[in-house]
């Protein structure tokens, strides 16, 4: 079968995953998944798997076969899997879970090559664009930097004590980092390189974004420059574009009919998916706020959707 060039993917608690055509909004493959719900989905850079997060595992499905199975299943986590990603080229993914632990998996071998303890349930986690650095937030308020070459933690902040830390997302030049949470509110940072190789974090701004809880916070993608956004997700059944410049609000995204879970840009930043509790998915114009496509299929809340409309890396 041809490979379309856009993957997009959705997942419910309806137990399946679609995949979606981007243009037409026809669902062409429903992978059932009937051992849990899945939080978070992710595809690896080079469009080959996609990894389902889990209760309590993570589960990779190959993107260009019809088969319903798993190639590979992660299982050392012992409760939700909130978060997970992959390093650049692919070689290792990185997880969080509300077991309080964050940990690397080489995709090469089984089995989980180092576990960071977060003493809270960790709600997500991102990879610095060094790819030498994981931030993790979690459900008491902690952020933290794991050093992975250090294998330690080398950074801790509470932005606000007692307050569900959900999102976090990383400017792709690894200048800023924003963290959103339970208030509706997202914290900015400058990063600033230390004197080792140590992140430092600079209080930039405070946003109060939303009255109800931020599900998701994300920053624009490279090829969206000079236009930096901030893109919130909202219990209140809104999604906001900010500009990162002054962080003034450019645009409501108005249209689910419950509380949106996720958002992914597409990657020059001017199309942003989202998945909400109205069982729908959604595909959004940026330049004009406007609705474009409704992705329908799902027969329960829609809490997460991945999106590779990129080329794949070139092989070094």
């Amino acid at each position: 079968m041809a490979q379309p060039s856009v993957i997009l993917a959705t997942a419910s608690y309806d137990h399946t995953i679609r995949f979606w055509e981007a243009k037409s909004g026809r669902c062409y493959r429903t992978i059932q998944y009937p051992d849990s719900q899945v939080n978070r989905l992710e595809i690896t850079p080079d469009k080959r798997y996609l990894a389902a997060a889990g209760n309590p595992h993570i589960r990779l499905f190959d993107i260009n076969s019809s088969s319903p199975q798993p190639v590979m299943s992660y299982d050392s986590h012992t409760n939700n899997v909130m978060a997970v990603g992959f390093q650049c080229d692919g070689k290792w993914m990185y997880s969080g879970s509300e077991d309080g632990t964050v940990k690397i998996w080489d995709l090469r071998v089984p089995g989980c090559q180092r576990e960071y303890e977060s003493r809270g349930a960790v709600n997500t986690v991102v990879l610095h664009p060094n790819q030498t650095e994981l931030i993790s937030g979690d459900q008491n308020g902690n952020i933290r930097v794991w050093d992975l070459t250090a294998n330690s933690c080398s950074c801790e902040l509470v932005p606000e004590v007692d307050t569900a830390v959900r999102s976090l997302t990383v400017m792709w030049d690894g200048s800023l980092v924003v963290a959103a949470n339970n208030h509706g509110t997202c914290y900015v940072w400058r990063l600033l390189k230390g004197n080792q190789t140590m992140t430092n974090f600079e209080p930039l701004h405070k946003l109060q974004a939303h009255n109800g809880y931020i599900l998701k916070c994300l920053l624009s993608p490279e090829f969206c420059e000079p236009h930096r956004y901030l893109a919130t997700a909202s219990s209140d059944h809104s999604v906001k574009i900010w500009n990162v410049d002054g962080f003034t609000l450019e645009k409501t995204l108005i249209g689910h009919q419950r509380w949106v879970w996720d958002c992914v840009f597409s990657v020059d930043g001017a199309y942003l998916i989202t998945a909400s509790s109205d069982t729908t998915a959604k595909l959004w114009s940026m330049t004009s706020g406007e609705e474009i496509k409704t992705y329908q299929g799902h027969h329960k809340a829609t809490v997460c959707c991945a999106l590779h409309d990129g080329a794949e890396p070139s092989p070094p």
